[in-house]
């Protein structure tokens, strides 16, 4: 078989998810179909991301055609293996951190697999100790803020709250995003109990909640909010590439919420062999040196040496995060909780206290669904997405 480079890119609609459109996906132009699929959030397969670096070099060794399936952000691609788990059309999916590896798990749809170079990441990285879950990289969330708009620094979550705020800030969707799950769990870390009083004392300050991290940041860097979440990394990349320090990532005494990302194998991955050998690859130095310039995260992997650019890239005092049996036991109601008080208005903490007195004599409502229907909009090339705007405001 002759090799080359070759990266499939599928649009993947809300109309085709559990349709037969994706079975027919990632063909190449003679036909053939591919030695591997795998699933990934838009900004790993975006032209600035990782795939374009470091599939044509898996390609090049193993003599494998790799098709690369964006499926919007990291919690739509854990949604749409999850709705195939009958029948995989995936071999690996991208982006299961240690705040999805719990909901991962429950729906038993991962196949073990413990990496020959397993031995090359640090213990503390290592955040499924089953093996479902290989991680390849981590990072910090922070909120991001523009120097040239912002006139006073919040220098905590709780400053966050201030009037001054007001419609300034940008976050992610805890249902679809990792980032906003991640926050979700930054202020429950922080919060206990008390969460949600938070989350109303934040509401009037965000501008709005989209599906996912690119439509947020780009939202960011176009002006129309001076505040996202977003990485610590954030900042080392306008320095990278546009030679400007006018993005500045803010470090909170009380810590920031760690994330490591991972990648996993489907049960009943059509090419488990070829996927065996691909997650082999990632904890590679060969994969790993392209992480930090593309997905924008620290390598696992701490033999590779970081760019000058992360200088510029503050890493937190304290590093915050929550069990995964914590995060287990109390995911669902989270979300739920959240979901329910994002859809009320001023008085929305009171009158969620209220119906749960309700809900003791309503079993009902506990188990309504209160989640819309799963968005995914992506990529339709390697070229830099432009951002999907998001209409879903408070």
């Amino acid at each position: 078989m002759t090799k080359r480079k070759w990266i499939s890119l599928i649009i993947i609609g809300s109309f085709l998810l559990s349709g037969p459109g994706l079975s027919a996906m990632a063909q190449a132009e003679d036909g053939e179909k591919p030695d591997l699929v795998i699933y990934a959030y838009d900004s790993f397969i975006s032209e600035w991301g990782p795939a374009g670096r470091v599939i044509p070099k898996f390609e090049e060794q193993h003599g494998a055609k790799v098709a690369v399936v964006s499926v919007g952000d990291a919690g739509q691609v854990l949604s749409q293996a999850i709705l195939e788990k009958e029948r995989p059309r995936a071999d690996i999916i991208v982006g299961i951190d240690n705040n999805m590896l719990s909901r991962a798990l429950e729906e038993d749809i991962l196949e073990v697999y413990k990496s020959a170079n397993i031995g090359l990441i640090p213990e503390e990285l290592l955040f499924d100790p089953s093996f479902h879950v290989t991680p390849f990289d981590y990072g910090y969330f922070a909120f991001v803020y523009d120097s040239q708009e912002l006139k006073r620094i919040p220098e905590s979550l709780e400053d966050l709250t201030a009037e001054e705020y007001r419609n300034k800030i940008i976050v992610e969707d805890p249902r679809t995003s990792s980032p906003g799950l991640g926050f979700l769990l930054w202020t429950i870390a922080v919060f206990g109990d008390d969460y949600l009083n938070y989350w109303q004392q934040l509401k009037p300050n965000l501008l709005t909640i989209t599906d996912g991290w690119d439509s947020a940041y780009g939202m960011f860097t176009g002006g129309e909010a001076p505040i996202v979440l977003s990485y610590t990394t954030s900042p080392a990349y306008h320095v990278e590439y546009e030679d400007s320090r006018r993005y500045q990532a803010l470090i909170f005494k009380r810590g920031n919420y760690l994330q490591i990302e991972g990648m996993a194998i489907l049960k009943g991955a059509p090419n488990r062999e070829t996927a065996r050998e691909f997650i082999d690859f990632i904890l590679t130095e060969e994969f790993q040196k392209e992480i930090p310039l593309t997905n924008w995260m620290y390598p696992v992997n701490p033999g590779v040496k970081l760019p000058e650019s992360f200088k510029f890239a503050p890493k937190p005092h304290t590093s915050l995060s929550l069990s995964a049996e914590k995060i287990d036991k109390n995911r669902d109601i989270w979300l739920k909780d959240w979901a329910r008080l994002r859809s009320m208005g001023a008085h929305g903490l009171r009158l969620l206290k209220t119906q749960y007195l309700i809900s003791s004599a309503s079993p009902r409502f506990l188990s309504r669904n209160s989640f819309p229907p799963n968005k995914c909009f992506t990529l339709m090339s390697t070229k830099r997405p432009s951002p999907r705007w998001s209409t879903a405001s408070l």
